[in-house]
């Protein structure tokens, strides 16, 4: 969607939340901004570009404190320091819940000899770490092999429509290069990002990600070069 800023003369016209949100925007105090064009792309959630605003469709269904974090972080006067903040407020705004993106169609991997056996030994993997740091409260869901995750170990996919955790994809890669330790070390990450999609908060690296993280021990960054000789 593509809005020109009116000001108050489009109030009461709008039939949709998107359709509110520039001017939403300019009554909180966004100035210097000619359009705004939302999106649904969730690696960057906004950026301002010769006086056109583009931001995740998914604000538009944000509270006015929200918007007001997003207009302190628009305005170079402010300073840094509370720029900083105003970005990390606006960040933690569920827009995917509000707004999520239509499922990218993927070509599904041909099935490799061993992958029955490695893939139960997954399953099993994820029962006992469920079991052990989760209380057996996550759900099982499906895992998935990768060849094209190159520094990416894992990944952990969400249902666009209902929020949930869809699947848990790991690197070949990395299963065949690192010792079973770090594919454990992997899954655990993973799974605390299901944890997060499972109780309905964001899923990201920030503060709820790391404290959980630190409570089941597992660092916060799960990325690396995978290459290099395989280990036995």
């Amino acid at each position: 969607m593509t809005a020109g800023l009116r000001g108050s003369e489009a109030a009461g016209q709008c039939f949709l939340f998107e359709d509110c949100l520039p001017e939403r925007l300019v009554a909180l105090g966004l100035r210097d901004v000619e359009r705004v064009v939302t999106h649904g792309n969730q690696t960057v959630m906004l950026s301002l570009s010769r006086r056109v605003l583009r931001i995740h469709r998914g604000y538009a269904f944000a509270p006015d404190g929200v918007l007001k974090a997003v207009v302190r972080f628009l305005n170079p006067r402010v300073p840094r320091a509370l720029r900083r903040a105003a970005e990390r407020e606006f960040l933690e705004f569920p827009v995917q819940a509000y707004a999520p993106s239509a499922p990218r169609p993927r070509r599904p991997e041909s099935a490799r000899p061993g992958d029955v056996r490695l893939l139960h030994r997954l399953e099993v993997l994820h029962r006992e770490l469920n079991e052990r740091h989760f209380g057996g409260l996550l759900p099982e869901i499906p895992i998935r092999l990768s060849s094209r995750m190159k520094r990416r170990l894992g990944e952990l996919s969400v249902d666009g429509r209902t929020g949930k955790a869809a699947e848990i994809a790991l690197s070949r890669r990395h299963i065949a290069r690192h010792p079973w330790a770090e594919v454990e070390h992997t899954m655990l990450h993973e799974m605390v990002h299901q944890w997060q999609a499972e109780n309905g908060f964001p899923v990201d690296h920030r503060g709820r990600f790391r404290r959980k993280a630190r409570e089941v021990g597992v660092l916060a960054q799960a990325r690396r070069l995978v290459r290099g000789p395989a280990t036995a």
